[in-house]
């Protein structure tokens, strides 16, 4: 008997132990498929910077169906990968996301044009046909047009409006005038397409002023409350980026990590080399602090969209915390 209670307190306390040292679970839903544009995510994970910090990470790729910010707010996800119009979109809305970090610190947002639709500057786009992404990727688009003045109703004053899948198509076959690239994606589609950088002019979001925030990390505010939680994202964070870190340092092998964790088989290893090079320009010198002067602007931005279709209409409160990252230089 006294042996049989001697084994039930071992046993007891071995659970105690184990409970002790079990990895704290993470899942992360990235804003879309996996590809170079989430690199430091898989490097983080491949390379075992996340089991190191105690934690368990589940990396879940996106897709064209999928909503970051609806997959948060129902509970299958701890933190997202979000651009901060979306975010702030969707907090006005009722999901109240917060910025924890900002590993992106440079938008990679471009307007990509043929030549031979004559368009030099935004002056030219009246009359043009513009590709745009939607599904909350529109905002920064629209903010830009209020601030030239443009209406994208197709009115004789303003510009026709095409919703553009997540390809390059419309600029392929002729049918837009200009489409929605990023610097690491789907400008090189369309080089890799056979297009001429010569026969393109981009514009860069950065350039024309109005610039917002891509690629932040955001958690549901309620949740911020639990410091456990905070300590948590801190220990991500920390990982994270030192993901990324490993990334610019190892680009190559952040490639192969990319295409080993493409299930879908479709990434070419060419396309993954531009896309991890040109997202480590928009990484460098980022530690995850959010620059509050950033998000002020891309509030400011969004705020002077305007029009019928306004991204907020207010100035958020409590959009953003560097409790976490504060937490993480602590580690």
């Amino acid at each position: 008997m006294k042996k049989a209670l001697l084994a039930g307190v071992a046993f007891a306390i071995g659970l105690g132990l184990v409970a002790a040292h079990a990895a704290d679970k993470v899942t992360i839903q990235l804003k879309w498929v996996a590809d170079g544009q989430f690199a430091g995510y898989y490097v983080a994970k491949d390379k075992g910077f996340y089991k190191d910090a105690g934690l368990d990470v589940t990396v879940a790729p996106g897709g064209p169906d999928i909503a970051p910010e609806q997959v948060i707010a129902n509970g299958r996800a701890d933190v997202i990968v979000d651009w901060m119009p979306a975010a702030l979109a969707a907090r006005e809305k009722g999901v109240p996301l917060v910025n924890i970090a900002q590993p992106f610190k440079r938008s990679g947002l471009e307007l990509t044009c043929r030549n031979e639709s004559g368009i030099k500057s935004p002056a030219d786009f009246k009359g043009k046909t513009l590709g745009v992404w939607f599904y909350g990727n529109e905002y920064p688009f629209l903010a830009w047009m209020a601030k030239l003045g443009l209406k994208t109703d197709g009115s004789p004053d303003g510009i026709k409006v095409i919703k553009q899948g997540f390809n390059v198509d419309p600029l392929l076959q002729k049918q837009a005038d200009c489409i929605s690239t990023m610097t690491y994606n789907e400008y090189w589609q369309v080089i890799e397409a056979g297009v001429k950088p010569e026969d393109l002019t981009v514009f860069n979001y950065t350039d024309q002023g109005v610039a917002t925030l891509e690629d932040g990390l955001y958690v549901l505010e309620g949740k911020l409350k639990d410091p456990k939680f905070v300590e948590t994202m801190a220990k991500f964070v920390k990982a994270s980026m030192k993901g990324w870190d490993y990334t610019r340092a190892h680009p190559d092998e952040a490639v192969k990590i990319v295409l080993d964790n493409d299930a879908s088989g479709a990434q070419t290893e060419q396309h993954q080399i531009h896309m991890v090079a040109d997202v480590n320009k928009l990484t460098e010198g980022s530690d995850g602090t959010l620059d509050t002067a950033a998000a002020d602007n891309t509030v400011k931005t969004l705020l002077s969209s305007g029009g019928d279709s306004p991204v907020i209409t207010k100035p958020p409160v409590g959009a953003w915390t560097s409790a976490v990252t504060d937490a993480a230089k602590k580690l």
